[in-house]
């Protein structure tokens, strides 16, 4: 009982996000608000193609599919939070709204982490495996891989973030972020979070380590097939069908080694340049990444250029 009132006694939080930098704020909600329409833009191009166009209902696309659907809704989930923050002077989010937009971040970057490994087995299969291709990735087979995915992702956030809920918030309740990241929020708990650290810990493991294996060991199938092939023409068309995917991946998790893997500065001057590094770092996760991901794939994959041709040349004709 004393641990329920002591978390009720905290309604609300406060997102620091960039408030000790206010010049910064006007000019990042004019670049992050243009980046968010590019996203909404680009990635529902993406979803329209891979549904209209019949020659991209295969495997592949609709795993991208679901890929450019998880990063808006990755997206959505917290940049109307961050564009509100910058134009906001206080700054501040209920107790169940920052559970509730902390659930859906979580969730959708579980799930993509799991969708990118999944894609690398699906590139795996085409490329080593091309005749068996159509029986081994049958709709049967894909649609609960992608289905999968996203069950995964929202049943490790459920976890997540009914632990973090558990937690007692009686002292300070400002966020040091733009958004409720879990681990910021943790920070502020005042019980002992090693049950919340063993589990982050774990599901670490499960969904960033399990997944960079899966694709690593794809990749090492894949470019070993791929240098068999006699002719330089059909390594380069066989390679061309996975070298998107294997940018984005490169994009996604070198961004995460970026934002966790650099060492922590001691000097009082270096922590708060490298905080606010840190902040711009994971604005560039959440908001660059996805915007990234329909034009890499656009810009590197002619079956999807030549959808997107036919979709805007039938707009045309139709206006």
């Amino acid at each position: 009982m004393e641990s329920a009132n002591q978390t009720a006694s905290v309604t609300e939080f406060i997102l620091l996000g960039l408030s000790a930098h206010p010049k910064l704020e006007k000019t990042f909600f004019v670049l992050i608000l243009l980046t968010y329409l590019v996203i909404l833009l680009g990635n529902g191009v993406l979803i329209l193609v891979t549904i209209l166009d019949s020659r991209l209902h295969t495997p592949m696309y609709f795993f991208l599919g679901n890929l450019s659907f998880l990063d808006i809704c990755y997206t959505t989930s917290s940049v109307p939070l961050i564009l509100d923050s910058f134009l906001t002077p206080r700054k501040t989010i209920s107790f169940s709204a920052c559970f509730g937009q902390m659930f859906l971040s979580f969730a959708m970057g579980a799930a993509e982490c799991v969708l990118l490994g999944m894609m690398a087995f699906d590139r795996y299969v085409a490329i080593c495996n091309p005749l068996r291709y159509a029986i081994v990735m049958s709709k049967a087979v894909y649609v609960p891989m992608a289905a999968g995915s996203w069950a995964a992702g929202c049943a490790a956030s459920m976890v997540q973030t009914s632990l973090a809920m558990r937690l007692p918030f009686c002292g300070d309740n400002v966020i040091n972020h733009f958004t409720c990241e879990i681990l910021a929020v943790l920070k502020l708990a005042c019980a002992d979070i090693s049950i919340n650290v063993i589990s982050m810990g774990v599901t670490n493991v499960i969904f960033l380590v399990v997944p960079v294996l899966l694709i690593f060991v794809s990749y090492i199938f894949i470019l070993t097939t791929i240098l068999r092939i006699p002719s330089a023409e059909g390594r380069k068309k066989a390679f061309s069908t996975c070298s998107a995917h294997l940018t984005v991946v490169v994009v996604f998790y070198g961004t995460i080694l970026f934002m966790y893997g650099k060492p922590k500065s001691k000097d009082p001057l270096g922590a708060d340049k490298q905080d606010l590094a840190d902040k711009l770092t994971s604005l560039f996760y959440g908001v660059v990444t996805p915007m990234l991901n329909p034009i890499i794939y656009s810009l590197r994959n002619k079956d999807v250029k030549a959808a997107v041709r036919n979709l805007v040349t039938q707009k045309c004709f139709i206006w």
